[in-house]
């Protein structure tokens, strides 16, 4: 953002329909005047008609020869409780040859079905049965398939456990990232109930308990501004070691919106909350278990380091020259990719972030459409770039619709 977009972007980024209406105001004006075309450091693997999702799951197997992936069913409109969302995976050349292994109705734009490998033959990801949000474990050499009791957010990388929350209740307060399947125990009347909240599944025996309630949430170093306003936990992961979860533990009321990250420690049952001042959108852990998230400190919105899961050690990284949001995955321990979402021409960027020297690069320049864009609340069906790196850190996936259509991307990093 120039100092100006800044400037505006301060005064109205706590109301988001306020935000949205600036943001599609100015967009507008620049519609008018030429543009240019996208442009990648390498040339990347347009896969049309398929996406994958939130950028804090690799898609790609262990010796990248495939690539996980949903495909799309319908046209750009919400998906009904009856839309089927194709799952499967892409391998070969350019990843040409599409294995068609399922199909869920539990899905959504943002975040797909969480489809995710659990090992080297097994994925999982959410679907439905019977009205019900289950989990699915598909075997994908024989075809087999275990179904579990409860969908699923994040999975550890042993594979043993998974993190969960009520999907009814955040696709109340977050339309779009939820599912159009309703959830009996989302407690939508409630402010923060102590029956709902953080839980972890058991994958091993399939059982499932409470973490941390969404009561206990509210009374851990409680904010002022909590008072009469309806919690909820959003955007789980898993440290690299499995010994820590993080959560986006939010607080909203009307337009109204405010977050926070917290890490819990497994073991010691203790949780650490982020020294952040209102505002955390996005973040993900590095194997050296650090985090790299887009969050206020000091009043000041980047994108800060923690070195520890106690989040009491920081810097800022890349900042002035990035100064908006956007979605991490680390390369390696001291290098992530992040994008940023449409800039006054419908263009969102790709860079590449050096930890230690704050040096930036930039990766892809990416026409966004202006059909993506989303018309109100309650239709979310933008395309964000997603950005998701490969485990040996040579190639990164990316959704996109700079071709006219919704595609999954693949491009090498130099």
């Amino acid at each position: 953002m120039n100092k100006l977009e800044a400037f505006v972007y301060q005064r109205v980024k706590n109301n988001y329909l306020l935000k949205d209406a600036v943001r599609n105001i100015y967009q507008a004006f620049y519609d008018l005047l030429p543009n240019y075309e996208s442009r990648f450091q390498q040339e990347p693997v347009v896969l049309e008609d398929s996406f994958f999702g939130f950028h804090d799951v690799k898609p790609f197997s262990r010796d990248n020869s495939r690539l996980l992936a949903c495909r799309l069913t319908i046209p750009l409109r919400m998906p009904t409780k009856d839309d089927p969302l194709e799952v499967g995976y892409y391998d070969g050349d350019h990843y040409a040859g599409w294995h068609r292994l399922d199909e869920t109705r539990a899905w959504n734009y943002h975040k797909g079905c969480r489809l995710q490998w659990l090992d080297d033959s097994h994925l999982i990801y959410n679907t439905c049965e019977g009205g019900v949000l289950n989990a699915t474990v598909c075997d994908i050499t024989t075809g087999e398939k275990r179904l579990f009791n409860w969908p699923i957010d994040s999975v550890s990388a042993d594979g043993h456990w998974a993190t969960t929350f009520s999907y009814g209740r955040l696709e109340r307060l977050m339309p779009g990232y939820g599912y159009a399947i309703g959830d009996e125990k989302a407690l939508l009347d409630a402010y923060a109930p102590e029956e709902t909240g953080l839980y972890l599944i058991d994958l091993d025996k399939n059982e499932r308990r409470l973490l941390v309630s969404l009561q206990q949430l509210a009374a851990l170093q409680p904010e002022a501004d909590m008072a009469d306003t309806y919690h909820f936990v959003t955007h789980t992961e898993f440290s690299a070691d499995g010994r820590y979860v993080a959560f986006l533990h939010r607080w909203f009321k009307g337009t109204f919106k405010r977050t926070r990250l917290i890490v819990l420690d497994l073991q010691a049952r203790e949780m650490h909350v982020s020294p952040t001042t209102g505002m955390v959108s996005h973040y993900v852990w590095n194997a050296r278990n650090a985090i790299v998230a887009y969050c206020r400190m000091e009043d000041i919105d980047s994108h800060v380091f923690f070195s520890d899961p106690t989040m009491r050690q920081w810097k800022r990284c890349g900042y002035p020259q990035l100064n908006s949001d956007g979605h991490h995955h680390f390369i390696d321990d001291d290098t992530f990719v992040v994008d940023t979402y449409p800039d006054k021409y419908r263009h969102c960027k790709l860079w590449k972030v050096s930890v230690k020297s704050d040096e930036v690069s930039l990766l892809a320049d990416v026409k966004s459409l202006k059909q993506f864009v989303n018309p109100d609340i309650d239709h979310n069906w933008k395309c964000d770039l997603h950005p998701r790196v490969s485990a040996d850190g040579t190639l990164v996936s990316f959704d996109s619709t700079h071709t006219g259509r919704r595609s999954l991307c693949v491009m090498r990093i130099q």
